[in-house]
């Protein structure tokens, strides 16, 4: 049975959002199962400050806009979402207080999580245990998705590796330096398992393995060390500002060749590398340029409210957020309870959203994704070799 697709209503010019700035617990009493309120309150703790802010601010200009549609078209009939704002400024245990608070105020009848893995890990059950459904958006690790209200509306970049990795052998690569950023699950993850399991499938062979750390600064001695044993390919697996800064000192050191990278290189954070961040490439969820039509609605969405161009980060989070709305829709209520059993019946149906199609393994989001590399200036997507 083919999935059943819920196509994304675009506003290129909206009004009306109903949005506050929580400074603690609200008022009001506990949402009944199969009530719709006036106002049904949503909750968002992610990173606008701090070392994740390059993700978590797009995300949450993303999830405003959703909340502007979603009020505007009336797509909740006379009910409308109140959405709270609360910056975890990229602290693991800022984020679990702020989370452990909307668990306790039982008029909020979702949350919409960050970015970081840690966070996701550390707050996970303590919402499940509170009953309250979760979205997250990017959150990658394994322990992330462990009980029955936490979901998460991004593709695990494990899911899109494979597709980074046959490019790898479409450009006739054979050996690979790897450097990486241990502190993040998702990046080791993919340093120590993915990297590996693809080496006998696409050809290659692992030089050599670096880690480094979130506070890893400078990469002059790794770069050094890597140019000298001439790869055919490094893959470069940073987060945020690191991409920039490692980029800069591989080119340096006297290596030319690919870099496969992966989304935390996007966000524009290759930018200060100039042309030296050139050939840096890797698998996307969201891209500008893709061609989904409900991908081209969100981006024209976005530019008219924001007057930017979205950011992947963005796109995650605008889709999060119709995930929950379409979720109160189809339970016809916004109980804690109601809208778990929402969740369950939209990802079991799919939609299509900001990242184009959208389907779901369990609570866990899918997408085809898109390889794209940056020039320079900005990314641009790969075309495939001809067959």
């Amino acid at each position: 049975m083919k999935n059943k697709r819920i196509a994304v209503a675009a506003f290129a010019g909206v009004a009306g959002l109903a949005l506050t700035t929580a400074c603690g617990s609200g008022g009001g009493g506990t949402v009944g199962s199969g009530e719709m309120p006036a106002e049904i309150k949503i909750v968002s703790v992610t990173d606008k400050t701090g070392l994740t802010a390059f993700g978590g601010l797009p995300q949450f200009r993303g999830i405003e806009l959703a909340v502007e549609q979603v009020n505007s078209s009336g797509f909740l009939g006379d009910s409308t979402l109140v959405l709270e704002s609360r910056d975890a400024a990229s602290d693991t245990q800022t984020a679990v207080s702020q989370a452990t608070e909307a668990t306790a105020d039982r008029s909020v009848s979702a949350l919409l999580g960050g970015i970081s893995s840690a966070q996701a890990i550390a707050i996970s059950p303590i919402v499940d245990r509170a009953k309250l459904p979760t979205v997250y958006t990017q959150s990658a690790s394994d322990g992330v998705l462990g009980g029955d209200y936490t979901f998460r509306a991004t593709p695990p970049q494990t899911t899109h590796i494979g597709t980074s990795l046959a490019h790898l052998e479409d450009l006739g690569v054979e050996r690979v330096s790897v450097l990486f950023n241990a502190a993040n699950p998702a990046l080791a993850e993919m340093a120590e398992k993915n990297l590996p399991e693809g080496r006998s499938e696409h050809g290659y062979e692992i030089v050599s393995t670096t880690s480094v750390q979130n506070t890893t600064q400078d990469f002059a001695s790794s770069a050094t060390k890597i140019a000298g044993e001439r790869p055919d390919a490094v893959a470069m697996l940073l987060t945020g500002a690191q991409n920039a800064t490692a980029m800069r000192q591989l080119r340096q050191a006297g290596y030319t060749g690919p870099v496969l990278g992966q989304t935390g290189a996007g966000a524009k954070n290759l930018v200060p590398a100039g042309a030296d961040g050139a050939g840096m490439f890797w698998t996307a969820n969201f891209t500008l340029d893709q061609p989904a039509p409900s991908s081209q609605e969100f981006v024209a969405a976005y530019r008219a409210k924001y007057n930017e161009d979205p950011l992947n980060y963005a796109a995650e989070g605008y889709d999060a957020a119709w995930l929950l709305a379409r979720a109160i829709k189809a339970s016809g209520g916004a109980s804690r309870e109601d809208i778990q059993r929402g969740l369950e019946q939209v990802t079991a149906e799919g939609f299509d959203g900001a990242q184009g199609e959208i389907t779901f393994e369990g609570h866990d989001m899918r997408t085809p994704g898109v390889l794209v590399e940056w020039d320079g200036s900005r990314e641009v997507v790969v075309s495939k070799p001809s067959a």
